[in-house]
């Protein structure tokens, strides 16, 4: 099955660069004779190619106005002439392919001109997959050139071999208030007339009147619709010259969008004081490329927008105002092409809140006329040469989901996901497995304080796994984590103070274990099996950091009885398995002895000992089996989740089917007589 990482990578690649050298073959072909002329070239195409098999080079020999002949060398195969026109005809049928838009009818109704890109089709890997070089600006001298992570290195079309170091050189930054406030501070962005009507086009489809718009990279066009009028428009950025000039702002907040708190959001007290929930839209027109931390200012926008709001993010082609700002523009802008730009663009959203958005979309703006036109009568030449040409512009929005306010009964693992969207310190694949232990620990539970508690806890998850993270380089499965994480959270007891988290460091080997409790709890279970270390650790770790002199009575009997323990389950059982024995006791132990007021450590002895062989062994053969049922309830919940998403791709594939049959075999006619459209059956 092709994984995540794979997908993701490939459909960033989907538009390659030609061999120049078949792009001039072609064009010449296009040309004809006269035309070539013209251009004062004359090429013998069928004589004036010749294939030097041991060098790998091809020889155009061309004779200019004056008679002069000269010859190029391309160092590759060239295709003869004869074979160029079926090439051009695969081309342009692959082009075709790839041309169609990655959204269904279902998807492209209800949305703006152009989708490209619909909710359906984004493929992401489980974790974020950028270098932090990636978004280093051009500005920052002694930039190495690499500037992504060694799985990064393929989308650009590069080794996949690890990137070198950087440089021990201290890194002269580019000082990006200086560069906007004071350098650029009255260079105006200037695009081209069409595709900033596209644009107002686009938001025309989405913004209304009365609402409060918050704009991001906020300068002195917005590109709204003519006659809109919101009821407020905040504007954002680095530019008050240019934002004065600007006569939609009512507003304006002088802000480092590239300020941030990692796994917080912008840096900011201004944009905090803006309130959460507080905006109907967020734009953010032609400023992506110049983010160095752009998944912290989509998390700032993701909390400053209403629920339902949305988000549109327009960008142009890559080199529409490079001769003005390429020294801002982030190395991932220069490197990547458009298309690119579009699934980068998407999962700046996708990583910052991911279900948090809803109806992630992707568009083609791009001129309809001119582009459009030249791309029909060149199909092959017309897409390879318009990809980089500044009437090109896109967008990619989305809207912000609702947050559960209490857990639905019915769903309670897409309930407790909904309030992890954006916590920081956790990879969404730490969030989708939590959710679903958190889910059926909470369907599991017949208590309402635990329920409530376990709810409350979830915003002491990041805390939790800024210990686990550190386990990663010991093969610590992420799923014990996730198990390891709901455990701990889900006690009632746990608060997450100092003593706690340290407790956990200790129990999970991360700090130098106590000696009088971390160092012998860890010696006297050393052979129990990794998930059920996991589930004592987490039985303990709530324990400490109470302050009360009970528990302290209580962890110190816990610890000393240990040894005594073992050593009356193993004279009871002399069969059972070391890790059994420690499995029993510790778990018996725990039970009793752990939580004040149940049992002291006498009474616990006392008990013990009248304990039969057979009532250990049932006691352990039912502690097994009701392991072994959580282990398979597990897993038939993932197979049953498996199942309806498959069932709806199934049905969404159905329907795209239906569509496309329906558009095939059927069109549309207009009824002058009762006024409706009809549809009526195409003649074979």
């Amino acid at each position: 099955m092709m994984s995540d990482y794979k997908m993701f990578f490939m459909l960033l690649n989907r538009i390659n660069t030609r061999r120049i050298s078949l792009v001039l073959l072609a064009v010449i072909n296009f040309l004809g004779a006269s035309t070539r002329s013209c251009l004062g070239l004359k090429i013998n195409a069928l004589s004036a190619t010749t294939i030097v098999n041991s060098a790998r080079t091809s020889t155009i020999t061309s004779t200019d106005c004056r008679g002069t002949k000269t010859a190029t060398s391309l160092h590759m195969m060239t295709a003869p002439t004869f074979i160029i026109t079926p090439i051009i005809k695969k081309w342009q049928e692959e082009r075709k392919k790839k041309d169609l838009p990655l959204a269904s009818q279902e998807e492209r109704a209800g949305e703006a001109p152009g989708l490209r890109v619909g909710a359906g089709a984004w493929k992401w890997p489980p974790l974020w997959p950028y270098d932090d070089k990636f978004f280093r600006p051009l500005g920052d001298e002694s930039a190495p050139d690499a500037g992504m992570s060694t799985l990064l290195n393929g989308m650009a079309g590069g080794s996949l071999a690890p990137a070198l170091p950087p440089s021990d050189k201290e890194l002269k930054k580019l000082d990006v208030v200086a560069y906007w406030v004071e350098e650029k501070k009255d260079l105006p962005t200037e695009i081209d007339a069409d595709s900033a009507e596209a644009i107002r086009r686009h938001y025309s489809f989405y913004l209304e009147d009365g609402m409060d718009i918050l704009e991001f990279g906020a300068a002195e066009e917005s590109y709204l619709p003519e006659n809109f009028k919101p009821n407020r428009h905040v504007g954002v950025g680095l530019s008050p010259t240019l934002m004065d000039r600007n006569p939609s702002i009512t507003e304006k907040k002088i802000i480092n969008l590239n300020k941030v708190i990692i796994d917080v959001g912008i840096d900011s007290e201004d944009l905090e004081n803006l309130g959460s929930d507080s905006f109907d839209a967020i734009i953010m027109a032609n400023t992506i490329d110049f983010l160095t931390d752009p998944k912290e200012v989509f998390r700032s926008a993701w909390k400053l927008l209403k629920p339902g709001g949305i988000m549109i993010v327009p960008f142009m082609n890559k080199d529409a105002y490079v001769d003005k700002f390429e020294q801002a523009q982030t190395k991932m802008w220069r490197d990547f092409k458009d298309d690119q730009h579009m699934w980068v663009c998407g999962s700046f959203f996708h990583f910052s809140a991911a279900e948090g958005w809803d109806g992630l979309n992707g568009f083609d703006l791009s001129s309809e006329d001119s582009e459009k036109k030249k791309k029909e009568e060149l199909p092959l030449i017309g897409g390879l040469l318009d990809q980089n040409k500044s009437g090109n512009a896109y967008v990619v929005q989305a809207r912000k989901s609702v947050v559960s306010e209490s857990i639905d009964e019915n769903d309670p693992e897409k309930s407790f996901r909904s309030l992890m969207w954006i916590l920081p310190t956790m990879e969404e694949r730490d969030k989708t497995l939590v959710a679903l232990r958190l889910g059926r620990a909470y369907a599991l539970s017949k208590s309402e304080d635990k329920r409530r508690k376990m709810t409350e806890n979830v915003k002491l998850l990041p805390k939790i796994y800024e210990s686990l993270i550190a386990m990663d380089q010991f093969q610590f499965p992420f799923n014990l984590q996730s198990q390891l994480a709901v455990n701990v959270a889900s006690d009632p007891d746990f608060i997450a103070n100092e003593e706690q988290l340290q407790a956990l460091k200790m129990g999970l080997g991360l700090s130098r274990p106590s000696k009088s409790f971390w160092e012998p709890v860890g010696q006297l279970t050393a052979s129990m099996e990794p998930e059920d270390k996991v589930n004592l650790l987490a039985y303990i770790v709530p324990r400490f950091g109470s302050n009360s002199h009970e528990q302290e009575m209580a962890l110190e009997a816990f610890v000393s009885g240990l040894k005594p323990t073992f050593k009356v389950i193993r004279s009871k059982c002399p069969d059972m398995s070391e890790g059994d024995v420690q499995l029993l006791g510790s778990e018996l132990l725990a039970v009793e002895i752990l939580i004040p007021g149940r049992s002291n450590r006498s009474e616990f002895a006392r008990w013990l000992q009248a304990m039969t062989k057979k009532d250990l062994e049932e006691y352990l053969i039912k502690r097994k089996s009701s392991k072994e049922a959580a282990m398979s309830e597990m897993k038939q919940m993932q197979k049953e989740r498996d199942a309806a998403e498959e069932k709806r791709k199934e049905e969404l594939k159905r329907f795209n089917e239906q569509v496309e049959k329906a558009r095939k075999e059927r069109t549309v006619i207009f009824n002058e007589m009762t006024g409706k459209m009809l549809y009526v059956e195409k003649k074979q």
